[in-house]
């Protein structure tokens, strides 16, 4: 299995993007590309939903070697065979995320990962400081992924960087276009949702993306 820290790019099946008949085919076209991370996020739709859908993504990411991650769900990781959760500030606290995610798997597997959504340098220390395994921060750029919820920018990146012992995935309108400018300014991963899933041709923007971000460890 793929480790956080050896993750470039994160990528997010959202159905807000995808239809939920296309989702296996396109989350397969995502781990082609290499994504190192898939998240299945499905605002709007039922618990019971997301556990049946989430359910057929987790053999699409077990055969590719990387994490499932689930957003908002922690309670739903032990069923459907994921291998963690992601939290916004307004959801669980790490520790909870991390019970619920875990609680009728305690000693059978490696413990879940659990990462958290921050905004701000304060929110990405306190995320570190509540024992998050990484964090996503941003949203650098608008994105109607995350409609009214004002861009950070460019400016804190590299500070984050410098403060924080985790990986950081910097998300929040990222794409092709302007991901020089993220990496100039210090992100070293990245989390890519409307760009990557409205793209014509998803493996290949995955790896074109990764190509640039491999390009910072040469």
């Amino acid at each position: 299995m793929k480790t956080l820290q050896d993750a470039l790019l994160y990528g997010i099946l959202d159905l807000g993007y995808v239809a939920p008949a296309d989702m296996e085919r396109v989350a397969s076209q995502m781990v082609q590309g290499g994504v190192d991370l898939l998240q299945f996020r499905a605002k709007n739709h039922s618990e019971s939903e997301i556990e049946r859908l989430a359910a057929k993504l987790a053999p699409i990411a077990e055969s590719a070697g990387i994490p499932l991650i689930l957003n908002d769900h922690p309670q739903l990781v032990p069923s459907v065979g994921a291998h963690g959760a992601h939290v916004g500030q307004e959801d669980f606290s790490v520790a909870d995320a991390r019970w619920r995610a875990g609680r009728s798997l305690a000693g059978e597997v490696t413990p879940p990962i659990v990462g958290k959504s921050t905004h701000s340098l304060s929110q990405a220390a306190a995320a570190e400081e509540e024992g998050a395994d990484y964090i996503g921060f941003g949203p650098l750029f608008a994105t109607p992924t995350k409609p009214g919820r004002p861009a950070i920018g460019l400016e804190e990146i590299r500070a984050a960087h410098a403060r924080s012992r985790i990986p950081i995935f910097c998300i929040g309108g990222i794409k092709l276009e302007n991901l020089e400018a993220v990496i100039a300014a210090g992100a070293r991963r990245v989390v890519i949702v409307s760009a990557l899933l409205r793209s014509r041709d998803i493996p290949a923007y995955c790896r074109r993306v990764r190509e640039r971000l491999e390009a910072i460890l040469s």
